[in-house]
Order: C-alpha cells, then structure tokens, then sequence
C-alpha cells in the first residue's frame, strides 16, 4: 500500500521558538527517583539509573507529542507494514541512544527503529526538536544528522554479535503504537532492559496513561469505574525483586510527584478458573489450547466453572506483562505464527520484571526464552509453539493443558 504521510515536520517547526526555555526545565528536572533498594544490593545499580531516568524522559516526550497528534491532523504516520509509527516513536529511540551511549559508549543497543523512514519523508527536523527538548546533551553538541545516527545505532545490521554471550541494551521505543495513536484511553509502553552475557539483569517500563487503581474489568452490566490515570513507572533488576511508582501526580500532568515504590508481586491463583487471562488483540481465545477446556468472559462477577476471565484487550505485549507483574492479571498468553516474527523488544523488558516479581516467562514447552538465539542480530525469539506469562502456582497446570490439547 502507499504510504502516508502527513505534515508533521512543518507543525513542529512553530514550536522552536520555545524550545530554549523547555529544555533548561528538562535538565533542571532530571529524575528525582532514588531506587527502592541499597546500591551495595544491585550490581547495575548505575545503569537501572540511568535507565529510570532516560524512560521517564521519554514518557515526557511521547506525552508532548500525543498532546500535539490531536490538537491537529498532523503527526501520524502510517509505514509500509501497516504499523502506525510517530515521531515519538523515532524520538524515543534516538533520545534513548543518545543518554544511553554517552554513559555506557560500550554497550550496543537493540531497537525497533532505523531512520530511513525519518530520512525519506523530511521528519528529521520534528524529531530532532522533541530529542533535544528532552536531552541531557546540548543542542548547541547535536545536530540532527547525530540523531539521526543515534536512530541507526539500534537499528537492523547496526551491530553483529556472534554466538558468545554478550553485553546489550534492548530498546521498545513504543509498543502498543496502535494504543499511542488512539488517545489517552490506551495503553503504550516505553521499554528499556539489560543484557548482560545473554542474562537479562535490568529493565524498566514507562506507561503514562496507566490506571492506577483496577479498573479495567466491567461488571456485570458491562459499566466501569470513573478513574484518573497516574501512569506508571516499572523497575527490576536481578535479585532486588519488581517494583513501581506513579509517573503523574494528577492526570496530564508534566510533574513528578514524590516518590513512593510498591513492591511488585504476581498474583496467588492456582486454579485455572480463577486467573485474568490476556491475549493479544490480534488473537481469539477460541485459537488457543485453553479454549478447549475453558470458555471466555469478559464479565468478572459472572465467570462460571468453565469458564476464565478475559481482560479487555490493550495494545502491545509489554502492557500485558506490565498487568501480569502488578498482580492485575495472571496470565498472558499468545500463540507463535509462522508469518509473524516474534522480536525481543516486545518482551525483553517483561521478562525480568515477571520473574522478579514471582513469576514465569517460558515458551509452550516450558522452555526460557532464547534471547541469543538470533547469534548475528539479537533480534528474534523462536518461541516453541507460543509464550507463557503467568505465576509459578499455573504455570505447570496451563502448560499440562497445551501439552494435552
């Protein structure tokens, strides 16, 4: 199909004149959050640092940029694969590779993005403004053919890597894009996470329109509770556990407000029955191995014996690992397509905060997923028959049900 393309490049050009005095109250503003554990505790203690400080950034652009996809028809962007992508999208992920390479210049990144789209169709000027608004570096030391660079970096044949564990960021600039572009109602994920000698180590998720109470299960009669959306932000590292802050103070607010960690532990279900399934929302339940045994409803005051709880869907694969690890959901479930590549962004960052959390993250035999499997580019998962997401408590019983279906 052809692409579209609006004018993005143009609407962003009349907001330069203010972008002098935003950008000294982003650098004013760099992340006040102190970690929920001690330093001599947390091996990359530094580099979850640093992580939780580039995420909330990038909240802070994908927020703008939203606020600006609405206030006029501009922004959105439709690429070849049907994806909607935006310029937060390419911000982030240049916003991302640019603080992460001036602190760790070693440590190669993988990501979604690469800036040929942004090169094509004369976006480099809208990302560059929203990229250096949110910087740490200078604009006077950027130009936009460096963030443009910094695209590239996380990008296909950027780095090869070989068959020998080795050290990486993995970068999900946006996941749940079709979530983005909707509005403040859906759910979209910022995710960054560490790999250290093909161990997963740290990783953090920004979510800025995340609910902060549950409510997004109808009741009987299909109505929902009236909620403000304080966002979120999720943190793991290894062997310090899960955890998360509001993002927000108030909803479509730009300030932080104090920090207060909560512990982060999947839920206790042990009945199969009695867990909150999510699927993704290209996916039916009556496609997966449970639909046998169990039928759906998205009512939770009225699941029957036979039945199991389907949440409403949401955008993107990291938001369901977000639901799983803060308890809201038990279970995410998908099944592998031959014609759809699974990519390590949609779960890198899901991984460690599940296991972290109490729960497990295997394939449908039950096997971990494989993150150095792709040896050259460290950008596939070939998960055996699907991924599951859950407790330690279903894990073996949902995985005796795909076995025997």
């Amino acid at each position: 199909m052809d692409v579209l393309i609006h004018s993005a490049a143009s609407r962003f050009s009349l907001r330069l004149h203010r972008r002098a005095s935003l950008r000294q109250c982003a650098l004013s503003a760099r992340s006040q959050l102190s970690l929920p554990f001690a330093e001599q505790k947390a091996k990359y203690y530094e580099h979850l640092q640093a992580a939780v400080d580039v995420v909330e950034r990038a909240c802070h652009l994908c927020v703008d940029v939203q606020k600006s996809l609405f206030s006029s028809d501009g922004n959105i962007i439709e690429k070849i694969d049907q994806t909607p992508v935006t310029v937060a999208d390419f911000g982030v992920q240049a916003l991302v590779s640019l603080e992460m390479s001036k602190l760790f210049p070693s440590i190669p990144l993988v990501a979604e993005e690469d800036s040929g789209f942004v090169r094509e169709n004369n976006l480099a000027g809208a990302v560059f403004a929203e990229v250096t608004e949110k910087s740490s570096i200078s604009d006077k030391e950027l130009s936009e053919e460096d963030v443009l660079k910094a695209i590239d970096r996380g990008g296909k044949d950027a780095y090869v890597f070989g068959p020998e564990p080795t050290t990486y960021w993995i970068l999900d600039p946006i996941d749940g894009t079709r979530g983005f572009v909707k509005g403040s109602e859906a759910l979209y994920v910022v995710g960054l996470a560490l790999v250290v000698k093909g161990e997963i180590v740290l990783g953090v998720m920004g979510c800025p329109n995340w609910q902060e109470r549950d409510s997004d299960i109808s009741n009987t009669d299909g109505a929902e509770e009236n909620v403000s959306r304080s966002g979120i932000i999720m943190i793991s590292h290894v062997g310090c556990g899960t955890w998360s802050t509001r993002l927000w103070d108030w909803p479509n607010s730009n300030f932080k407000m104090a920090c207060k960690w909560t512990r982060c532990v999947v839920d206790g279900f042990h009945q199969v029955h009695e867990a909150r399934f999510c699927i993704p929302e290209s996916q039916t339940w009556e496609s997966l191995p449970l639909s046998a045994q169990f039928s759906a409803t998205t009512f939770a005051n009225n699941v029957g014996e036979k039945q199991i709880l389907l949440l409403p869907a949401c955008c993107g694969s990291l938001c369901k690992y977000l639901m799983v690890a803060s308890g809201r959901a038990s279970t995410f479930i998908m099944r592998a397509r031959t014609k759809r590549i699974i990519k390590v962004w949609d779960h890198a960052v899901g991984v460690i905060c599940i296991h972290e959390a109490g729960g497990k993250v295997t394939d449908w035999k039950g096997n971990a997923l494989d993150f150095a499997a792709d040896e050259k580019e460290r950008r596939v998962l070939f998960p055996c028959g699907g991924i599951l997401v859950t407790n330690d408590g279903l894990h073996k019983r949902i995985l005796e049900i795909i076995s025997a279906s």
